[in-house]
């Protein structure tokens, strides 16, 4: 399947979990990946190495986005290597969870400058350089956006990220640019592991309410995210589409 031939993909975050996952997958499909990373310099390579492996194009970008200044640089080294990009996947986030009487500055900043400002100045930095004819952007929500107990700084970059969504999809539109979030519900991540998520009494009760009866894996995201970077999903922005298997959070 090459239904992104010729396309240029910027995911950030995409050196475990989830964004490496759509990493491989865009790859597989035709596009030119890079794959940013904060701090897992090996595991960014080893996403690059697979991508390779299996015939396609690929490239590791280290850049922190919590750091405003960062997104710029990370755009250019993406252009100067692969050219105009016409699809970004703005993956990189992250999460602590704690109840309201726990609630810091720092918590607070630790969340919303990567998962906001963060997604909102590598968005900035690479509509500058986006191919004339267009593209995606996709940004990686959660369900977790309705309100997660002992989740709501968390939950509240994530109701941003759906609201810039909305608000970018008007603005760029335009320029023939498509703005979708995608919103996972609880995934098998290495994160998911790392927080106690896996195997605990909070998945046993998403996968008692949700209609598939599981929680999710990366690849079940992926190809979602393969469908809105291609040019299948010309007609669609502006919207949140929850893969949670139908689980609410």
């Amino acid at each position: 399947m090459s239904t992104l031939q010729g396309k240029v993909a910027l995911v950030t975050g995409a050196s475990k979990g989830i964004g490496a996952a759509i990493a491989r997958e865009l790859a597989a499909r035709g596009a030119a990946v890079a794959v940013n990373y904060a701090g897992s310099k090996d595991a960014a390579e080893k996403v690059v190495a697979d991508i390779k492996a299996a015939g396609g194009k690929a490239i590791a970008v280290k850049a922190n986005l919590s750091d405003p200044a960062a997104a710029g640089p990370l755009v250019d080294s993406v252009v100067a290597e692969f050219g105009p990009i016409s699809v970004l996947v703005n993956n990189a986030g992250r999460y602590e969870f704690g109840p309201l009487e726990t609630i810091t500055p720092e918590h607070f900043h630790k969340q919303f400058d990567l998962n906001v400002l963060g997604l909102l100045f590598a968005t900035q930095a690479a509509v500058k350089q986006f191919d004339t004819k267009g593209g995606s952007i996709i940004n990686i929500g959660s369900v977790a956006a309705a309100g997660v107990p002992a989740g709501s700084v968390y939950s509240a970059t994530k109701g941003a990220v759906d609201s810039i969504t909305v608000a970018l999809a008007g603005e760029l539109g335009p320029k023939k640019i498509r703005v979708n979030a995608l919103n996972p519900g609880m995934i098998e991540t290495e994160g998911a592991h790392a927080a106690g998520f896996i195997g605990s009494p909070f998945q046993a009760k998403i996968e008692a309410e949700a209609p598939l009866g599981r929680i999710g894996q990366p690849q079940e995201i992926a190809t979602v995210a393969a469908f809105l970077a291609s040019d299948d999903s010309y007609w669609v922005t502006g919207q949140q589409i929850k893969v949670s298997g139908g689980a609410r959070l």
